[in-house]
């Protein structure tokens, strides 16, 4: 599939290109529940970008030796190991039309935001932030523990429900620019039931505006957010781009590379082209799992059902 491309079918509104790549939506079933038939058995809802290529080859990630990622190398060499939770920090190249990069977000609420409530913002956030395909796999696997008051539970691994393309893009309308996460989807097949799909409000396509959280910024919220050791701490001109406000566009997008950054989408459009003169083109038809993406990048770790019949799993 890879990260595909955008058409621009006429010069106004004006748009900029930061970011490109490919988009993979995941859903959970809840704890101890085998399946889901519907969105009330779905735990959690999971977008995983992989960016390709964009206005600068060369992006700003945190340190390797900070958050999620850094817990997993301490594990393998006899450091903290996975328990250890805090936000990405530190700062660190990475060339993303060269090295792997993945993003796992977790959206607060079981869904994308709905395209008939444009002004309500759904909060997520940069769970995290990898260049070892791995550290994915393990995240969306079965987990199996033991509480002191339910005995052992089981949480069951993740469904694939959607595999596209996106784009980050600047979007300067007047005096004010803000920033979008647009996607096209390729699976499941148009022409399948797509009934997770609908449940979620993954459309075949969607344009969103994205908002950053300033992590400073504290106070009433409608969002309760993360705990202050979760969030990102990014660098200081990163930082300094929010000045005094709340939130700020995702410009550059190297926000979403710090595990504990917060943000807001807000349903814009199930038209891109309509909405910003952006036709996104995928590479061809898919329609089975020999061209599926995904199914080459993280193989059987996530049933695929979903992806390719449109089907609750």
């Amino acid at each position: 599939m890879g990260q595909g491309q955008e058409v621009k079918t006429r010069s106004e509104p004006q748009v900029e290109i930061q970011e490109r790549g490919e988009i993979f939506f995941f859903y959970r079933p809840k704890v101890d529940k085998e399946e889901a038939h519907s969105v009330d058995d779905v735990q959690r809802l999971y977008i995983v970008l992989r960016p390709e290529s964009g206005e600068r080859p060369v992006e700003e990630k945190q340190d390797e030796d900070s958050g999620k990622e850094g817990a997993k190398k301490g594990s393998k060499s006899g450091g903290s190991g996975p328990g250890t939770s805090e936000g990405g920090h530190g700062s660190q190249e990475v060339n993303i039309e060269k090295q792997p990069l993945f993003r796992f977000i977790v959206m607060g609420k079981k869904s994308l935001p709905d395209p008939s409530q444009k002004s309500r913002p759904y909060w997520g956030f940069v769970e995290m932030v990898t260049t070892n395909i791995d550290d994915v796999k393990n995240a969306l696997k079965e987990v199996e523990y033991d509480t002191s008051t339910r005995g052992h539970r089981q949480k069951p691994p993740a469904r694939a429900a959607g595999e596209g393309i996106y784009r980050i893009l600047r979007h300067k309308s007047g005096k004010k620019t803000h920033t979008h996460l647009v996607y096209k989807l390729e699976l499941p097949p148009q022409d399948e039931k797509n009934e997770p799909q609908e449940s979620l409000n993954i459309e075949r396509e969607g344009s969103f505006l994205i908002q950053i959280k300033n992590p400073d910024q504290h106070g009433a919220s409608q969002f309760r957010g993360l705990p202050n050791k979760r969030k990102a701490v990014f660098p200081a001109h990163l930082q300094a781009r929010f000045g005094q406000l709340r939130y700020c566009p995702a410009d550059p997008p190297d926000f979403l590379n710090y595990e504990g950054c917060e943000f807001l989408l807000i349903s814009a459009s199930d038209d891109v082209e309509e909405e910003l003169g952006l036709e996104l083109k995928t590479e061809g038809e898919c329609c089975d799992a020999s061209c599926s993406d995904l199914v080459k990048t993280f193989g059987d770790t996530a049933s695929i059902r979903p992806l390719l019949k449109g089907i609750w799993d």
